[in-house]
């Protein structure tokens, strides 16, 4: 933008990762937070798993191998939004750490979120019906339960969904932004 002579400097691009359990709360504390920064004019873009795994990475199984590609192909998308000065919400699963700090590794502003609820919290919300099903064996590789979620070492937030609000959850990771000066 042109400013009295000056090009105007852009808000910077960060890529906030939420991981954690299905059922954990990711989606909802990320569609919190979008709805904030998009009220307070910021520049956003949601990259939802589900719908990821509809459309980009369509035909992909939930094998170790393909669950691997699909978050390095998220990455990449966030990675290309982000150096474009948009902040990049991401909410998956990405239950493998080494995968996780692969793509951390190649996104210069990197924003780590763990939205931590038990596996028995997360299995009591079910809304999809998941943990049920793969409780009966009708859902193979599935986190939590036949897959391993790898918890996050070192997040820069950590969501204790069953012992916080929404509110206060979302809070954190908007106050994390305020402090590391992406907002």
């Amino acid at each position: 933008m042109y400013c009295g002579g000056r090009m105007r400097q852009q808000e910077p691009g960060v890529t906030v990762w939420f991981t954690g359990l299905s059922g954990a709360g990711k989606t909802t504390i990320c569609q919190f937070v979008e709805k904030e920064l998009r009220i307070q004019g910021y520049r956003v873009e949601v990259l939802d798993g589900d719908a990821v795994r509809q459309n980009l990475c369509k035909g992909l199984s939930f094998s170790k191998e393909d669950r691997e590609e699909n978050i390095r192909r998220i990455g990449f998308v966030a990675h290309l939004l982000a150096r474009n000065n948009v902040i990049v919400l991401v909410s998956t699963i990405s239950p493998y750490r080494k995968v996780r700090e692969e793509v951390r590794q190649n996104i210069p502003s990197f924003i780590e979120v763990y939205v931590n609820a038990s596996l028995e919290v997360c299995e009591q919300r079910d809304v999809k019906g998941l943990y049920k099903k793969a409780r009966m064996g009708e859902i193979k590789n599935f986190t939590g339960i036949d897959d391993p979620y790898e918890i996050p070492l070192r997040p820069e937030v950590e969501c204790k969904t069953n012992q916080e609000t929404l509110y206060q959850s979302a809070t954190k990771v908007l106050e994390k932004l305020e402090e590391l000066g992406y907002i």
